[in-house]
C-alpha cells in the first residue's frame, strides 16, 4: 500500500475523467486540513494528467514559476458521509473530471463514492454534483487559477500567469449555470457569500479573533500560504467562537458538516497577523443547524484574503 493509501493507481477513463480506489490512512483524515489536502493533490494530479501539462514543475512563457492556485474549494457531504466524518479505513472511489476553463484557470470535480458503487468507467456528469447529489457520496468542486509571483520574496501582489504549452481546448465545457465564477466574484466584492443574509436563519453578533501565520505550519513548498492551511486557520476561528459560547469543545469534534466552501482571494507572508471575523447564523426551524461564515483579512491594511462559508449540524446541549 502506498504511503497515500491508495489502493489501485489513477486510471484514466476518457481524455478529461480519471477513477481511483483509496483507503483512508492517517495522513489523510483527522481535524485541520489533512483530509482536504488530499483532495487538493487529487485535483493536481488530475490537471496534470488531463492538460498534458506538468502542474509540479511549470513555467510562464518568461520562464518563472507559476502554480495551479485554489480559488474556490467546496466540499458538499450529507449526515451518511461528511469530510470530518472520515476514518482510518474507510475506502472509497474517487472519479475526478477536468473542464476547460480557459487558458488562465481550470475547474476540477470530484466524487468520493463506496466502492462498487458506480461503474469503473462511469464518467462524472456535472449534472448530479448540482441537481442530483446522493446522500452516500461526498462531492468536491476545486477552481483553480494559474498565477505567479510579481515580487520574488513576497506573497502579495499575485498575478494570472498560465504556463507554457497549457492544454485545455479538448477538455470539456461546464454548463454555464454551474460555474461559481459569480459567486466568486461577488464575495470577492462584498466580502461574503450571503450579501444578503440567509432566508430562515438568524444571525449571531459577529465573533472577531486574530491568528498570526506560522511559517512552520502554514506555508508550502514554494513558500506560499497552503491552500489547505486556510481551512485550519477556519477552524481555528470556529473552534475560539464555540468556547466563546459555552460549548462543550469535544463537540466540535462531531460536528456534521453538510458544506464547505472556501473563497481564496489572496495569499499572505509568514508571520503576517490576520483578522478572523465569524458570523453565525442558526437555523430558526431545524434544531442543531448552523451556517458559519469566516472572512479572512490582514489585520494591517484589511486586505481579504478568503471567505470560507460552512453549513454545519451540531449537537444541541
Amino acid at each position: 500500500m502506498s504511503p497515500t493509501g491508495q489502493l489501485s493507481g489513477p486510471a484514466l477513463v476518457d481524455e478529461s475523467s480519471l477513477t481511483r480506489r483509496v483507503t483512508v490512512a492517517p495522513g489523510m483524515c483527522g481535524a485541520g486540513s489533512l483530509f482536504f489536502g488530499q483532495l487538493g493533490d487529487w485535483t493536481w494530479e488530475a490537471v496534470n494528467a488531463a492538460s498534458r501539462t506538468n502542474v509540479y514543475a511549470a513555467r510562464s512563457v518568461d520562464g518563472h514559476p507559476t502554480y495551479l492556485s485554489f480559488y474556490y474549494f467546496r466540499v458538499r457531504g450529507s449526515r451518511q458521509v461528511h469530510p470530518y466524518g472520515v476514518g482510518f479505513g474507510d475506502e472509497f472511489d474517487v472519479t475526478s473530471r477536468v473542464f476547460d476553463f480557459g487558458p488562465q484557470s481550470v475547474m476540477t470535480l470530484h466524487r468520493l463514492s463506496r466502492p462498487g458503487t458506480f461503474g469503473p468507467s462511469e464518467v462524472l456528469d456535472p449534472r448530479e454534483l448540482y441537481e442530483e447529489r446522493r446522500e452516500d457520496c461526498l462531492y468536491v468542486e476545486n477552481y483553480n487559477r494559474w498565477i505567479s509571483r510579481s515580487h520574488p520574496d513576497s506573497n502579495t501582489g499575485l498575478v494570472q500567469a498560465s504556463p507554457c504549452g497549457y492544454q485545455h481546448e479538448h477538455l470539456p465545457q461546464l454548463p454555464q449555470e454551474y460555474s461559481p465564477r459569480g459567486s466568486c466574484g461577488r464575495a470577492r466584492k462584498t466580502g461574503t457569500f450571503h450579501e444578503h443574509g440567509i432566508p430562515g436563519y438568524t444571525a449571531a453578533q459577529p465573533y472577531t479573533t486574530t491568528y498570526t501565520l506560522d511559517r512552520v505550519r502554514d506555508l508550502n513548498g514554494a513558500g506560499l500560504m497552503y491552500f489547505a492551511s486556510y481551512f485550519s486557520v477556519v477552524d481555528t476561528a470556529l473552534l475560539r467562537q464555540w468556547r466563546d459560547l459555552r460549548r462543550d469543545p469535544a463537540a466540535f469534534s462531531r460536528r456534521t458538516v453538510l458544506d464547505h466552501r472556501i473563497g481564496y482571494f489572496g495569499n499572505a507572508d509568514a508571520d503576517a497577523e490576520l483578522t478572523l471575523t465569524v458570523t453565525l447564523w442558526r437555523s430558526d426551524t431545524v434544531p442543531g443547524e448552523e451556517i458559519a461564515e469566516v472572512s479572512v483579512r490582514e489585520t494591517e491594511g484589511g486586505r481579504l484574503l478568503a471567505v470560507c462559508s460552512v453549513q454545519q449540524l451540531v449537537e444541541e446541549s
